[in-house]
């Protein structure tokens, strides 16, 4: 299984000695996945309803200086050696589609492979209004019709696409990806749409447990979301194993409730002999991914945090 964690691309961790001193060793303790966070601009009012808080409310922690998630991206690319790196997620309607595909396929090619695109609609309509998007209600169209310019772009020698949003012909787009056909696409989201976005082209599905709307906080629950995804894929008239499974906890340990949801024991909850239980039912049910958060005030506390979970639970997987 792959095993990550968040890169600090935000708040008093996000400085660049900072940044790639978390990333490098997190990497050398034996993590294989980097993932990276996606806001361009903060709005200072926001009434849209955050999807993965009880109250709706965006974390006030969040409100901070950030680097922009594909620059963070690459700029760690370069200071590390075989981890994936993965966008979690992009919102991608924020950039433009052909721009996107160009700057996702250079990070490919200088990366060596190890790109993986965690790809989403977005949530916050005032961030929308001030990138000056596509309109918010058409963002899962957006979505879609940039991602597969995208895979055009990656994937044929005379790309051409002629959509609502995007058009091109006539154009040389090289370097292609290191990856072949493309960089793995992964969808975020636990919702219908990101499920049947999810069934039609993507890759894999990378879910939080945690959203209000959708929990998954049970293996029961994951099991089930695994299988509306596996029915959904075969009617979009794919194979349901080309689609990889993997999952994403925002918090772990003897903290959390020991009730999921549904009454059942919630995942990654207890003690590290009861996290790794749950880490071996997330992989005897399909998920080859899971990636953790390690919240800290500093960086030797986020370091060994991640080196306790790591000599304690995922040592032991």
């Amino acid at each position: 299984m792959q095993f990550g964690f968040s890169a600090p691309l935000a708040g008093p961790l996000s400085g660049p000695d900072t940044m790639v001193r978390i990333c490098t060793e997190g990497e050398a303790m034996g993590y294989n996945l980097i993932s990276f966070s996606d806001h361009l601009v903060i709005p200072n009012n926001i009434d849209a309803k955050y999807p993965y808080s009880e109250t709706g409310e965006f974390p006030g922690a969040a409100r901070m200086e950030r680097h922009e998630q594909l620059t963070g991206l690459a700029f760690i690319a370069a200071k590390t050696k075989t981890a994936k790196l993965l966008t979690s997620v992009m919102v991608v309607p924020h950039r433009p589609a052909l721009l996107t595909a160009k700057i996702l396929a250079t990070i490919d090619v200088l990366s060596g492979g190890r790109l993986m695109v965690g790809i989403g609609a977005g949530w916050m309509e005032e961030e929308f209004v001030a990138v000056q998007t596509p309109p918010f209600k058409d963002r899962g169209l957006v979505t879609d019709e940039y991602m597969l310019a995208c895979k055009e772009l990656w994937t044929k020698e005379n790309p051409k696409f002629s959509g609502k949003y995007v058009n091109f012909d006539n154009i040389v787009f090289a370097p292609k990806p290191v990856q072949k056909p493309h960089p793995p696409i992964w969808v975020g989201g636990e919702s219908g749409p990101a499920l049947r976005r999810t069934a039609r082209y993507a890759d894999g599905w990378y879910p939080i447990g945690t959203n209000p709307a959708h929990r998954l906080d049970s293996i029961e629950l994951f099991k089930a979301g695994a299988a509306r995804l596996a029915k959904l894929t075969t009617e979009a008239g794919r194979d349901p194993k080309s689609v990889a499974l993997g999952y994403r906890l925002q918090s772990h340990g003897t903290g959390l409730p020991a009730k999921a949801s549904d009454g059942n024991r919630r995942l990654c909850s207890g003690s590290p002999t009861d996290i790794i239980a749950d880490i071996r039912a997330l992989r005897d049910a399909g998920a080859i991914s899971v990636d953790f958060g390690f919240p800290a005030p500093s960086a030797d506390e986020f370091l060994a945090n991640m080196r306790r979970f790591h000599e304690t639970v995922l040592s032991r997987v």
